[in-house]
């Protein structure tokens, strides 16, 4: 044991008073006599011959030496060395991603690593400096660098987990940016190693602190919907076994919060299946995936956040279109060709039917009441609430195509022969996105909040039908018929990644639920919002409000699917060519255990101020031996 401030210890001198004023103290007992003169003289002697006595056993006084000689050692702060991963300046990165979850080291990988963080706090020398990193979705540092113990015990206690993947890139260029100024600087990684494997070597000094000792787990690593157009709505999955045995497991699919299938799979080693269940409903919009291991089954699945997975779907992306034609087959056979359309014809000289649909579609034909929905109008016979006809004109020159826009997304029209088409005015409401020298060819827009196309020719008096422009042009304002999307999500999404809003221009406010039940409220204040509190593995609801009115509820699905996560065989990081240091030997670091003989010295104190209170004495081990002792002393 040494002591890193020896000085404290001259303290230790001042026993030397305490055991004088126990030397000066003068104990008498009054005892009456019949006369106090001839005892006056005798005492004036003894009062000037004998200033000090005999000392005496007393318990204050040996409590009070001990308090003293405790609170001397405690401010002379004695250590002991032992020996440490690094001293100076230290980046400590804990890993917090979702691999360390996992439950192969009692009670969690996380709460492991934790442990192993605070023996480095203990180990610290008195010069040391240290910095605490949780390495998630993003850094956060939770305690600047500080030699402060209680600090750094507080900041890593009360560190958690998350359920996304690691920044390293980012976690790795904040710590190294701790180096400037520093004589000696370390970064220490503390996790399970799932760092990339494209890590450059300009990170300095980095040591490593391995957590974990599994490979074994089973994962969803991919789930989707699909409608297909002859069996109807399927669901797509991939089970993933990252463990080094075959393990079987149970995949169950539940729809709207209903189990539809439950079924085992073997899944061999270090491999996946891939798994499709047909023949769902359609009118599902939640669908969750989840593992299960079968009760023989002694393979074991350490990490559980990876086996539910989620996705959403929507049914029929577009709706149900009527054709009323006479037998116009370009018009037939295009919308045909749309597989998510569900197509269905009217005859002209009928009425329409009662029940709705998303897009009518007219050809040479309107009726008295225009429907209050969607419509592609083509060759109008007559004059409408939404255009009046002007002279038919003959031949079509100088066709140009509006650019930028989404209904024009590959149309060209200049190999287009148009025979005759009818000019169209009173059309303020519509786009031109097909115009000529004599008119426009082809008009759309929002009309009492739907959305309307016409095409003012007979698809007869035109080669359009037999060029690759019509089927272009049909695909692209289909398209922009279906409902329009708030959500813009490209691939899957993970948790940590931020989301598109785009409302629609009546909404104000944007309400969206996490998985959790948690709430957020968005205040429409620009055309696209931005929402990333995404940090959990789930299905969020989007509700669309204006004012009180809900216009519109969209889903969205939030998954790991993260290799690097859910193989959770614990690895050592590489920094360029060369692997970290994982020993950390060769350092001596300092323990102090002042605190503990502080501590001592206030049980002591108590320990003096009850004997005092209470009259207490020296105890004695043997009433005859000590007795004796007493006389001959």
């Amino acid at each position: 044991m040494s002591f890193l401030a020896p000085a404290a210890l001259a303290l230790s001198a001042l026993a030397i008073p305490i055991i004088l004023l126990y030397m000066l103290r003068l104990r008498r007992r009054d005892i009456p006599v019949s006369s106090t003169m001839l005892w006056q003289q005798l005492l004036r002697d003894l009062e000037a011959n004998a200033p000090w006595q005999r000392l005496r056993r007393n318990l204050l006084m040996l409590l009070q030496l001990l308090v003293l000689a405790a609170l001397v050692i405690a401010l002379a702060r004695p250590y002991i060395e032992v020996p440490t991963v690094t001293s100076g300046r230290i980046a400590l990165l804990l890993d917090a991603s979702a691999s360390m979850n996992a439950t192969d080291v009692t009670p969690t990988r996380f709460e492991a690593a934790k442990q192993q963080a605070l023996s480095v706090v203990e180990s610290l020398n008195d010069a040391d400096a240290l910095a605490v990193i949780r390495v998630a979705e993003g850094p956060e540092v939770v305690q600047t660098y500080t030699g402060d113990r209680a600090q750094l015990r507080a900041a890593i206690t009360a560190m958690q987990p998350s359920q996304s993947s690691a920044d390293w890139n980012a976690a790795l260029t904040l710590a190294a940016a701790g180096a400037s100024g520093a004589s000696k600087f370390t970064i220490l990684i503390i996790g399970d190693g799932g760092l990339p494997s494209d890590l450059g070597n300009q990170y300095g000094d980095v040591k490593f602190i391995p957590i974990g000792t599994s490979d074994s787990n089973m994962a969803i690593t991919a789930l989707a919907t699909a409608n297909d157009p002859t069996s109807g709505p399927q669901l797509y999955a991939r089970v993933s076994n990252y463990g080094s045995q075959v393990a079987d497991t149970i995949l169950s699919v539940t729809l709207d919060g209903k189990l539809f299938n439950a079924q085992t799979y073997n899944i061999p080693a270090n491999s996946y299946s891939d798994v499709v269940v047909p023949n769902l409903p359609k009118d599902f919009q939640r669908a969750v995936a989840s593992l299960s291991r079968p009760v023989a089954s002694k393979v074991p699945d350490y990490l559980p956040l990876d086996d539910t997975a989620y996705t959403v779907f929507s049914g029929a992306s577009a709706g149900r279109a009527l054709l009323v034609t006479q037998q116009n087959r370009f018009l037939e056979q295009g919308f045909a060709s749309l597989a998510d359309w569900q197509t269905f014809r009217a005859q002209a000289d009928k009425p329409l039917p009662v029940d709705p649909f998303d897009l009518y579609v007219f050809d040479g034909f309107l009726p008295s009441t225009l429907p209050n929905a969607n419509m592609l109008i083509v060759n109008p016979p007559s004059d409408t609430s939404l255009f009046k006809i002007g002279a038919e004109q003959t031949g079509a020159t100088e066709i140009t195509v509006k650019a930028d826009d989404p209904r024009t997304r590959f149309l060209k029209f200049n190999d287009v022969n148009i025979l005759k088409f009818k000019a169209l005015t009173s059309v303020s409401w519509a786009d031109v996105l097909v115009n000529s020298k004599t008119g426009p060819l082809v008009l759309a827009g929002d009309f009492n909040g739907h959305r309307v196309a016409v095409i003012p020719f007979d698809l007869h008096d035109t080669d359009l039908p037999l060029k690759i422009a019509w089927p272009i042009l049909l695909a692209n304002l289909t398209e922009w018929y279906k409902a329009p999307q708030a959500l813009h999500i490209s691939g899957a999404l993970q948790p940590g990644q931020t989301v598109t809003i785009q409302p629609s221009l009546l909404a104000n406010r944007v309400r969206v639920t996490r998985p959790d039940g948690v709430v957020k409220t968005l205040n429409v204040d620009q055309p696209v919002l931005v929402y990333a509190d995404t940090p959990m593995p789930g299905i969020y609801s989007v509700e669309i409000y204006q004012d009180s009115k809900l216009i519109n509820t969209e889903l969205f699905a939030v998954n790991l699917f993260d290799e690097n996560e859910s193989r959770i065989a614990p690895r050592t990081p590489t920094f360029g060519s060369a692997a970290v240091d994982i020993t950390g030997k060769g350092e001596i670091g300092q323990r102090e255990f002042w605190p503990y003989v502080a501590l001592a010295a206030l049980l002591l104190l108590m320990l003096e101020w009850l004997a005092y209170h209470r009259g207490l004495r020296v105890p004695t081990l043997g009433g005859t031996v000590l007795r004796r002792f007493a006389r001959r002393a």
